[in-house]
């Protein structure tokens, strides 16, 4: 849920990586803060298991226009992709105004990718949202790999609400596509935000990000 911060006059927003063990969610946000200037970005803290990890930290965006005379501060988020951490999902989960959903592209993890987007959709249901409430992306990661399946596959097991949302073939290992992601999935969330605040949707937030 975004949050505006008067004493600061910044505007705080969450995105989440969400995806199945292993997907590329944890590289992603690895990639981008590396990539972020020292100036502009918070430490990467990252809450290890045994078998997985939360990672999270927090950017301001050089340009970011949403309320005049306030910033924009982005909250980024993976949740655990092993299944016995799913309470850890929901508590991540939670006040997310943005979701990025991260599929394997592997032909032998299409059921894992199935798996955790309809887990995705349970959670969501849980805390008293929806996926079509809330702005969200979908990255097809691992596009290099010899064993991936072609991206039309992946939109027709992922992306058939019958809306079709943004999506975007990747590979978190070399970058490909990362930056790419997160550029769209801050126009979104910030698009929505301002629709929410003002009852319109806004089209200029669309020219408004630069991230990098």
């Amino acid at each position: 849920m975004s949050f505006i911060n008067y004493a600061t006059r910044e505007i705080q927003l969450k995105i989440v990586y969400y995806g199945c063990g292993l997907c590329g969610k944890t590289t992603n946000l690895q990639v981008i803060h590396d990539l972020l200037g020292e100036d502009s970005k918070g430490k990467l803290t990252s809450l290890a298991t045994s078998q997985d990890r939360t990672l999270f930290f927090d950017f301001m965006p050089l340009v970011a226009e949403a309320i005049s005379g306030f910033k924009t501060r982005f909250q980024m988020y993976t949740v655990p992709g092993q299944v016995m951490y799913n309470l850890t999902r929901r508590l991540v989960l939670k006040g997310a105004d943005g979701i990025v959903f991260v599929a394997d592209s592997q032909w032998d993890k299409m059921a894992e990718n199935v798996d955790s987007f309809n887990n995705l959709m349970e959670n969501l249901s849980l805390q008293g949202d929806s996926i079509d409430s809330i702005p969200y992306m979908l990255q097809y990661n691992k596009q290099d790999m010899p064993t991936a399946a072609p991206v039309n596959y992946l939109e027709f097991l992922l992306n058939n609400r019958g809306v079709r949302h943004p999506s975007l073939a990747s590979s978190a290992k070399t970058g490909e596509g990362v930056l790419d992601s997160l550029n769209l999935i801050a126009r979104l969330v910030l698009n929505n935000f301002i629709k929410t605040q003002t009852g319109r949707a806004a089209p200029q937030a669309e020219a408004n990000v630069k991230l990098l």
